[in-house]
């Protein structure tokens, strides 16, 4: 009998040994690094971004459109002495990306600069996979992009945020290949000057989706050059077709004043 205890007593502690010795393998197994996201503006000034602003070289922050204040990247039209002159602008971060996934918060305030265009009205956006800013030409309107486009309610109809937007580009929609030039989203209308969370993720050229506030509110597959360009016709024409694999971010301003705040991306 003893003999019979001994080993059963011996059989228990195996058993238990063996059952926390995998109970740590899954506890390893199941344990996910965390997201290294990374702040896009340093909290001293706009030296990681390029200013380029139709009728400007690249480099240029006519009128001190773009200005950082408080980590806060602010679009103003201040010393625009009330006239916009479809001075299109847009703000790139320093260096293209292609796998990633881009986060911030943004809000519009204020009125509209007096000549602004109407649709242009609470009208901002993220531009992905952009062309190089340094080759753009000095009066081109926008870059060859995909737009993620960013509305603002006008207090009493219904206006969706986080639209998608062709300049130079098409995607595919199940499976469907899409010329036009913007897509609404699914997203709800948000009125007034609150603050608005997006985030965008991308995959190459496979697979892109939109998210406002944490829903997803579009995606779309297989980007590629296409469609109507305002600079440098012959050569796009010669990508036509081709996948839009990567590129800068950057941020547009298009005559109402608003702001960005926590831009960060997360490399994948």
């Amino acid at each position: 009998m003893k003999k019979t205890s001994k080993l059963l007593a011996l059989v228990l502690v195996i058993a238990i040994a063996f059952n926390c010795k995998n109970k740590e393998k899954k506890e390893v197994i199941i344990e996910s690094p965390k997201e290294k996201w990374v702040s896009l503006l340093n909290g001293k000034d706009l030296s990681d971004w390029i200013v380029k602003i139709k009728g400007y070289p690249a480099g240029e922050n006519y009128n001190n459109t773009f200005v950082l204040e408080d980590n806060v990247l602010k679009v103003n039209y201040d010393e625009y002495n009330g006239a916009f002159k479809n001075t299109f602008g847009h703000i790139y971060y320093k260096k293209p990306f292609s796998n990633y996934k881009f986060r911030m918060d943004y809000r519009f305030i204020g009125e509209q600069i007096a000549d602004g265009a109407s649709w242009a009205t609470r009208n901002s956006g993220i531009m992905l996979h952009c062309e190089d800013p340094m080759k753009m030409g000095v009066d081109q309107n926008f870059p060859v992009s995909i737009e993620l486009q960013l509305l603002g309610g006008n207090g009493t109809d219904e206006r969706s945020t986080a639209n998608l937007c062709t300049p130079g580009t098409h995607v595919e929609i199940d499976g469907q290949l899409i010329t036009d030039h913007c897509i609404t989203s699914n997203s709800k209308t948000y009125h007034g000057e609150q603050w608005v969370h997006v985030e965008v993720e991308v995959r190459n050229d496979s697979i892109i989706k939109h998210f406002i506030n944490g829903e997803e509110v579009m995606r779309y597959h297989k980007p590629i050059y296409g469609g109507k360009v305002d600079y440098n016709e012959d050569f796009w024409k010669t990508k036509e077709g081709q996948p839009v694999k990567s590129g800068y971010i950057s941020l547009q301003s298009e005559s109402h004043t608003v702001e960005f705040k926590n831009i960060e991306i997360l490399e994948l």
